[in-house]
Order: C-alpha cells, then structure tokens, then sequence
C-alpha cells in the first residue's frame, strides 16, 4: 500500500476546513455521497473496487511533521496548523460491498462524519474508489469477452505510475487471472505469471539456442514467444524442436506466445503445425493491444487461443480513462442539502439514503436499484429521477439493503477479505444479472429510481432554492 499521509488531497480540501474551523463550525456534522453519473465503456454495469485499500488507509490516516511544516510554508494559520497535528478520521462509512455491482445516480458510499474530517478525505476517497472501479469494471468486460480461458494483466509498464500496482489489484477482482505484476502479485496474494521478452531472443546470436537456455532453466512454465524474426517459418519450428527435446527429458513446454501479426491467423496455423507433432498440450498465449472487442473478435474467427495478455487498455481504462465518480454533500448541521443544475441530471440528492436491490423471489436482479431516506418504513415504489411520471411499483420485489456500515468512528467493523473471496462475490453477483445488461452493444438500461418521500424532499428544496 502506498505511505499514505493526509496532504494526499487538493488544496481546497485544506483552504475549505480551515474555514469551518476557524469559524466554529468544526463539530457540524455531515453526509457526503459518493456516486458516478455514467457507466463507463457504454456498458450495462460497474464493479465496485477499492473499499478495502480506502478503509485501511482511513485508519491510520495522519499529517505528519513534514506535512505540517510544508503547510506552514504555504500560509495555513498556526491554529488550525495545531489542529491538524492531532487529526484522525472518527467518522462512520456505509459502503457497497466491494466486487458488487454499482449504477449511476444512487450512492455507491456514504461518508458521516464532522465536516473537516469528511472534506480532507474527499480526493483521497474519490482517487482510490474511481480509479479501481474502472479497472475492475475493464477486466469484466475482458473476462466476458474470454469465457474461460486465461486472463494475465501484462500492464504494469504501461500503466499511469504507481496506479499499475493498484489497477492489479483492481484488475484481479473483475475477473483475471494473474499478473506479471511481482509486487502486486506478492501484496494482494494474486498468482504471478510471465513469458519472455523479444530481447531475450535478440541477445543470442541464434533464437533455438535462447529458446533452449530459456527451456532448460524454466521447465515447468515454459512460454515462449515466437515473433522475434518469422513466426511461423522460425519460432514455432523451434518451439517445436524445444518441445521435442524437453519431451525427452519428461518435461513439458507450457505454452507459445503470439505478439503480433493476424492474431487469429496465426493462432490456427500454430495449433495445427503443433497437434501435427502430437504437442496438442502445447497452450497458445496471445498479446498486443488487445482489449474486449479484439478478444471477442479473435474467439468469434474461432481462433484456438488458450490465454490472452491484456495491458494498456485494462490497467489505462481505455478508451475512458477515468470514471467520473463524485462526492457531493446530501445533508449537514441538521438540514438535507442540495445542488443545483441546469444540467437535470446533475441535480443531487439530499439526506442521508439507502439503496435497494429489487429482486425476484428466486434472487435474481430485477435490473433496478432504489433509492430511498435512511429508516423509510416502507418502500413500495419507486420513482425515475428525472422524469417523475415513470415509476415501477415494488410491492411483489425483494428487496436488498446495499449499504452497510462498514466503519465506526475511525474504526472498520468489517474484516480484511481476500481478493480471491471479493472476485468471487463479484462473480456471483454479476450472475444474477440479467444477460441483456452485460452486452457490450446497446446494453439495457439498468432502472435507478427514488423513493416517494425522497422525491417530495429533493422537490421541496429544489423549490426553496429557486425562489
């Protein structure tokens, strides 16, 4: 985990808490929500990530002296300077569970807390959370694409700095299944995997003779790559030789690696020429720019590919590159809080909420999320936020609360899960939901709606607002 200290922050966080501390207002308590306005990738879902690294560094969250003295540089007052010495976050966090499902519009998590506390912590919290929702959500969509075949995070030197250790982690929970990523793979107990590089090849003077060193020091997870110079007139004819020689010896090649070229072509001409020297065990790697439509493309040519080596496009979002998550304050000193847009859709949400799962009988997602004020008795319909003449009656749904108290005063309630158990979890929650929602084309449009009272609430406000 990256030495978090609590100048990881912008310096409105920091401009803003010294004013309510300044001003007295330093016990007002408040909710914030965190929430995203749009799927990312055009697609029908997102996978919640990053709550466990969030709720760790939370906890021990500090300035330290070298923090504090830089601030007294920059012109902060020596009072709230003082303050800040002994800062701790104290406040309460209901949270999704990690790997779940998460839509637009409706809290993914909740921050109470008083108001300094829940600013400082604000670019923190949207950093972790946004950043490895995308990835996670990214290796979704990739797994989808390759069913069951292997999936290996190759991303690490393409990714944005530091962020490649956490898109790892990221990437682990939305479904692949090892990383080339040493330190990754080491902290989050994820299984470590890698090939060779081309500069292996090229620093022998002959490619059989690199392939032979690389065979013999590596006879167990022996992959070797085969574009160096000609695929299929001098890799894999010396694949092939190294795979015959380690056959005498009892040994196996694991697999070859394509990293360039017709991907689909080449993977066909390789599996034939290998099953023709009885090697049918002989896996078939592929790499180079792939992302989920390249995947689904490949499968569809009916291309025999056993793994896909995915990078740049997971660990980078692409072509998003950044969910737009934000925290926005829904209630503060007593009162439910709003903003206003022009803009319908960026009009917020006041009071402290829960969310709801609609199900069927038998568990399966209805495709809706309901947002209603925290302790409403009854919820039996739901409202579209924008467009309050549509609605969904709830009465014959199940309905799932989805944000549980995950953090009390400073200290998480919730034990430490391995990332094998949140990938699990995520995968069992994306079964329950409907196939239309998981297309990559023009998926359904999963129903986020509010409550009646919660309607009325925001209504009343927007109305005192405009005034």
């Amino acid at each position: 985990m990256i030495n978090y200290t609590a100048t990881y922050t912008d310096k409105y966080q920091l401009s803003m808490a010294q004013v309510y501390f300044l001003k007295g207002q330093r016990e007002t308590r408040a909710v914030f929500d965190y929430f995203f306005r749009k799927l990312p990738f055009n697609g029908g879902y997102a996978i919640f990530a990053g709550l466990d690294d969030l709720l760790k560094t939370l906890e021990i969250l500090r300035f330290d002296q070298r923090d504090l003295e830089y601030l007294k540089d920059v012109g902060f007052h020596p009072d709230f300077l003082s303050f800040l010495k002994d800062f701790r976050f104290t406040g309460n966090i209901y949270s999704s569970r990690e790997g779940d499902l998460v839509f637009p519009i409706r809290p993914v998590l909740q921050v109470e807390a008083n108001i300094i506390e829940a600013q400082i912590i604000e670019t923190l919290l949207l950093n972790i959370l946004n950043f490895q929702t995308l990835v996670a959500t990214k290796a979704s969509r990739m797994r989808r694409a390759a069913g069951d075949r292997n999936l290996t995070d190759f991303g690490l030197r393409r990714a944005q700095g530091p962020g490649g250790y956490y898109a790892s982690r990221a990437a682990f929970i939305g479904g692949i299944n090892s990383t080339s990523n040493v330190r990754a793979a080491m902290d989050f107990h994820i299984p470590v995997s890698g090939t060779m590089a081309h500069s292996f090849i090229q620093s022998y003077d002959d490619e059989l003779a690199a392939f032979n060193h690389f065979a013999e020091v590596n006879p167990n997870d022996c992959i070797l790559v085969l574009d160096t110079y000609e695929t299929l007139k001098s890799g894999l004819p010396n694949a092939i030789t190294v795979a015959k020689k380690m056959e005498e010896k009892g040994q196996r090649l694991y697999g070859v690696r394509l990293d360039s070229g017709d991907l689909a072509y080449l993977a066909k001409e390789t599996r034939v020429r290998l099953d023709n020297e009885n090697l049918n065990y002989v896996k078939i790697a592929v790499s180079n720019q792939l992302d989920e439509y390249i995947i689904k493309s490949l499968l569809d040519q009916q291309a025999p590919i056993d793994a896909f080596g995915v990078g740049t496009s997971l660990v980078t979002g692409h072509p998003d590159g950044a969910l737009d998550g934000v925290y926005k304050l829904a209630f503060a000193n007593g009162k439910p809080r709003i903003k206003l847009s022009e803009n319908v859709s960026k009009i917020t949400l006041p009071h402290k909420k829960q969310v709801f799962r609609i199900s069927e009988n038998d568990d399966r997602f209805v495709g809706a999320d309901a947002v209603a004020i925290d302790g409403e008795p009854d919820l039996d319909i739901m409202h579209h936020a924008m467009y309050p003449l549509k609605s969904l009656s709830l009465a014959k749904y199940a309905k799932e609360p989805l944000l549980l108290k995950v953090m009390e005063k400073g200290q998480r309630l919730i034990d430490s899960e391995s990332l094998s158990e949140v990938a699990q979890y995520s995968r069992q929650r994306l079964a329950k939901l409907p196939e239309e929602y998981k297309r990559f084309d023009n998926p359904h449009i999963y129903k986020v709606g509010i409550s009646t009272k919660l309607q009325s609430e925001r209504d009343k406000l927007i109305n005192e607002y405009k005034k």
